[in-house]
């Protein structure tokens, strides 16, 4: 796994915001697609793996329930 990816979920990360769940999805496609910035002709299935990667990791971490955190704003 990419080392510079952080863990995103409470308690480690308390307050994460949207840009922080772009950089890890970021980093996790330059990862698996083996660049760091895609050709032009690579640029649109680039970005939309990033966008469904990020997409996804929102919904995971919206859903996850932590023992001993603190629910999240927005959860009942």
């Amino acid at each position: 796994m990419c080392r510079s990816i952080k863990t995103l979920r409470p308690p480690v990360m308390e307050q994460v915001g949207d840009e922080d769940i772009r950089a890890a999805a970021l980093q996790y496609v330059r990862k698996v697609s083996g660049f760091r910035a895609p050709a032009a002709h690579n640029r649109v299935a680039f970005d939309r793996a990033v966008d469904a990667v990020a997409s996804a990791t929102a919904s995971l971490l919206a859903d996850l329930e932590v023992r001993g955190a603190a629910p999240r704003a927005g959860r009942s």
